[in-house]
């Protein structure tokens, strides 16, 4: 068995084991979803707060949560039990019927209320006491106190009355509290209940991911054959067949056969995308109506499927900045309640009614019973879990619950332009060449060159070049130098291609083509100048188109009250005309480097501004880092999307607009829990002490403080449920 205990607030929501993938194997992690830092190999609870520990993440093949199996059948048990209990008890002496003789009623209750306490109530002595041990007070401590009082002290005056001076007695007869003992436990056990379904839901959002993955496989063997196969048995660069209408189970390329294929789960866009041999395809997604073969990719915890739902899980378990109020509140708010119900005992003892013992003790006891903190640690835990699972389903993956509370304040958003703003695929739409070049030998020089880069303007002119069917050269001593360009030697000729400051620094004037290359740019092409040993050759201008949603996105978060900031590496031309088409760019940075767009969020945040910023480069992450909170495309690298807060799975800007309305809904529901949570106490614990019975001779019983207890934590719980139901 493991456990760890941190409760440093920077690693309290991050574990660095590997998450399971998408089926979890047996033997899961479990943890508690209010302390994360709680880590077991098996289910139990939670030695801080007391609460059932959960699976780390959700499997398929999870079976019921043994804890509500089990606190359900203590539960039935209590109830019946309660019945009679209250019966015998409570409902007789208000109606002032006797159902047994006075010396045979305690005796009764005695029977009906020992195994309430003694076996269905068994689990919470059993935390209080780890509770007191570990010095971790919580709920379980003033339930296990208030419960054990009543019923010690009961079974006291039943099996020796004689110990008792006249002046407790009533009527010539110790009265006893039992049915405070035994309904409270049922009642708890009851919110307890409620609770536990209710916390399942949560993990639906997590479920219904894996759900889209099929369970098989049809592998292709070598002579054609076909053989269904479990999921788990696929390797990379396996060829599968994927029959109309079926999902796909893994990420992989088309070799085989054209079909739609339905991506809604993926980019929340309801038409399906035609897929021919050579395009990408991602596991869950469901083909349409042809039969496709497709060579596996990326199988297992690799998929892009398994990386959201471990993002997802991750984020679920992960504590907002928020949360350590509640958590600072906690620290001190047990131990205060434990004290008040003393003094309340103290002060009805002195002060109160005949007899004046028994209403000592029935106060203390309720004060002890409504204040515990149960709906006070599940405000911010329960609707972090909705929000993220919301989220998930709406093409928006939270990293973590921190992002999602820094995104509500957010008042600048800064954008990077290639693949945020544009598609990032551009496309070669010129090439010319100065005298002594031809247009068709600059652009394979070129091509040959960018055949080494990685930036998706080398793909483009690679792929000009094959489109005219150009043959390229090998390639030697090839260097790259981020933010100006790339270079290398070709049958002895050295290329470079980059920007006019690269130019000048060959020594290649590039005044020659500044009239047609500012055209270009002013048409929202990106222009490359090349040279040919030192020498100014021509110019390559490739187009990236603006995303058809990128108009529409800004003038909403525009209207949302966003500043906006384009940041790109491009050079400013091209850059005013991609902020014109997109309309409602406040403020236009180009011809940056990594670091100087790193610089820039700096320089923002330190003139006070909350700052998003969304990117899809390896170029980006160090602004999307540097950013209160970063937004990785989903259709970027991996290093941008490790760098940031949140992923836009489809890497459509509309998506920011649904990131921002979730981080508003979420944040509101929490602090409709914790305000809901601290009123619930604040009025609740003097009302329990009975500081009205002065004025209107009201006193609050322990079974009324157990389901008032009970009614909160479910309150809560329900109200972060709403989540789900929240337009986005």
């Amino acid at each position: 068995m493991t456990e760890t205990h941190t409760h440093s607030a920077c690693h309290a929501g991050h574990s660095h084991t590997k998450s399971p993938p998408v089926e979890a194997a047996p033997g899961a992690v479990w943890t508690c979803p209010m302390h994360p830092q709680i880590r077991r190999d098996g289910p139990g609870s939670c030695p801080i707060c007391g609460m059932a520990l959960e699976p780390e993440a959700p499997s398929l093949d999870d079976g019921p949560n043994p804890e509500l199996v089990d606190f359900t059948r203590r539960f039935r048990v209590a109830a019946v039990l309660s019945v009679p209990l209250l019966a015998i008890s409570m409902i007789a002496e208000m109606l002032g019927l006797h159902v047994l003789p006075p010396a045979i009623s305690p005796w009764a209750q005695l029977a009906l209320t020992a195994p309430i306490v003694l076996w269905a109530g068994w689990p919470f002595f059993q935390r209080g006491w780890t509770s007191i041990l570990t010095r971790h007070l919580n709920m379980f401590t003033l339930v296990s106190i208030g419960v054990g009082a009543a019923f010690a002290y009961s079974l006291v005056a039943t099996v020796a009355p004689g110990l008792f001076p006249m002046s407790f007695r009533m009527h010539g007869v110790v009265p006893v509290y039992y049915e405070a003992a035994g309904v409270v436990v049922t009642l708890v056990l009851l919110g307890q209940l409620l609770e536990l379904r209710a916390r399942a839901a949560t993990g639906r959002a997590i479920r219904a991911l894996m759900n889209l993955a099929p369970r098989t496989a049809r592998r292709l063997a070598a002579d054609g054959s076909e053989q269904e196969v479990p999921l788990a048995e696929v390797m990379a660069s396996d060829r599968l067949r994927v029959r109309p209408g079926e999902a796909i189970p893994v990420d992989g390329v088309v070799v085989e056969g054209r079909s739609p294929v339905d991506e809604a789960m993926l980019t929340g866009e309801p038409a399906p995308v035609l897929k021919a041999p050579g395009d990408m395809v991602t596991g869950g997604t469901v083909n349409a109506t042809g039969s496709l073969v497709i060579e596996a990719r990326a199988v297992g915890a690799d998929t892009v499927l398994a990386r959201i739902v471990r993002m997802v899980a991750d984020a679920q378990r992960s504590r907002a900045p928020i949360q350590a109020v509640a958590d600072r509140i906690s620290g001190w708010f047990v131990p205060l309640v434990v004290g008040i119900a003393v003094v309340t005992f103290i002060v009805w003892n002195i002060a109160g009614p005949q007899p004046r013992f028994g209403h000592a003790l029935l106060n203390a006891i309720a004060v002890l019973i409504i204040a515990c903190p149960c709906a006070l640690g599940l405000a911010t835990p329960m609707s972090i879990m909705v929000g993220t699972g919301r989220g998930a389903r709406a093409g928006v993956l939270i990293k973590n619950a921190e992002a999602l509370q820094a995104f509500e304040g957010v008042d600048t958003l800064v954008i990077d332009k290639t693949g945020t703003l544009t598609l990032g695929h551009p496309s070669l739409v010129a090439v010319e060449a100065l005298p002594g070049f031809g247009e068709n030998d600059l652009l394979a020089l070129a091509a040959a060159v960018e055949g080494r880069s990685e930036h998706p303007l080398a793909q483009a002119v690679v792929k000009g070049a094959a489109d005219r069917g150009l043959a390229l050269a090998p390639v030697e001593d090839f260097a790259s130098e981020t933010g100006s360009g790339v270079s290398a030697r070709i049958s002895g000729r050295r290329v470079a291609i980059g920007n006019a400051a690269m130019m000048q620094a060959l020594g290649a004037d590039p005044a020659p083509l500044d009239a047609s290359a500012e055209a270009h740019r002013r048409a929202g092409a990106g222009v490359m100048l090349v040279a040919v040993d030192g020498r100014l050759a021509g110019l390559l201008a490739v187009a990236d188109p603006v995303r058809d949603t990128a108009h529409d996105a800004i003038v909403a978060l525009k209207a949302d009250g966003l500043r906006i900031v384009m940041l790109t590496g491009d050079n400013r031309t091209t850059a005013q005309a991609v902020a014109a088409a997109v309309g409602g760019i406040d403020s236009v940075h180009a011809g940056l480097k990594p670091e100087d767009k790193a610089r820039i969020v700096g320089e923002l945040k330190a003139q006070g501004a909350k700052v998003a910023m969304a990117g899809d480069g390896v170029n980006d992450a160090p602004a999307l880092a540097a950013a209160d909170v970063g937004i990785a495309m989903g259709t970027g690298t991996d290093v941008a999307m490790e760098s940031a807060g949140m992923t836009l799975t489809k890497g459509d800007l509309s998506a920011i607009v649904r990131a921002r309305k979730l981080a508003r809904a979420t944040m509101r529901n929490i602090r409709q829990n914790l305000f809901f949570s601290f009123v619930f106490n604040g009025v609740g614990v003097p009302v329990a002490a009975g500081v009205l019975y002065p004025f209107l001779g009201i006193t609050l019983s322990p079974m009324i403080a157990g389901a008032a207890m009970a009614l909160s934590s479910f309150t809560v719980v329900t109200n972060a449920l709403r989540l789900n139901a929240v337009k986005l």
